[in-house]
């Protein structure tokens, strides 16, 4: 039996358990499902957020240039992307990234080099420093970020995984079909600070 919150009877409240009831009384025909889920989600970012920060802050980075170091690592060696391809990975505006560039550069952590295919532009370099700093910051971030999940066991991870994977899959088509009705370039997906 569930109570008005959504919650199961006896199960303790969390936190958005406690905002459901408390709306529940306030506007008692309101669905706040959506709190349950999305909510929690945004709650939990919130929660883990100072955690993460403070890893990449003991490596001397921020979140942003952890995300442009780690997505060059990931793209494999040679570790290059043009700009236009890490403003698309990264879904942050030129500016930003330019910013993000000038200071990675500057520790010695990317370099940006001219194409040898196109000598107009150019591809932004992950420096031998920064490929290892990528590989250090990240390890040590899993590492942290898997302890939050000690409350689950495997079984309940993958479980999770799959039906959070299935609702942003489900969110991100409506998105872009959003988009494409608006006739606006649909970016294929949203948000950045993705590891």
């Amino acid at each position: 039996m569930t109570n008005e919150s959504g919650n199961q009877e006896g199960a303790a409240e969390d936190h958005v358990d406690r905002l459901r009831r408390l709306w529940a009384r306030e506007l008692p025909d309101l669905n706040t499902e959506p709190m349950a889920i999305l909510g929690r989600a945004f709650r939990l970012g919130n929660m883990v957020r100072p955690s993460i920060e403070a890893t990449f802050a003991g490596f001397g980075l921020d979140r942003g240039e952890f995300d442009v170091i780690s997505t060059l690592r990931r793209s494999g060696s040679p570790y290059r992307l043009t700009p236009t391809e890490m403003y698309a990975l990264l879904m942050i505006s030129s500016g930003g990234l330019t910013h993000r560039l000038d200071r990675l550069e500057k520790a010695g952590l990317i370099r940006r080099e001219k194409s040898a295919k196109d000598g107009r532009s150019v591809q932004v370099a992950l420096t031998d420093a920064g490929a290892v700093l990528a590989e250090q910051a990240f390890r040590t971030d899993m590492a942290s970020e898997l302890a939050f999940l000690d409350p689950l066991d495997a079984g309940e991870r993958e479980v999770l995984a799959g039906l959070l994977r299935k609702l942003i899959l489900g969110i991100e088509a409506d998105l872009q079909q959003r988009d494409e009705e608006r006739g606006e370039p649909s970016p294929g997906r949203r948000g950045q600070g993705e590891v």
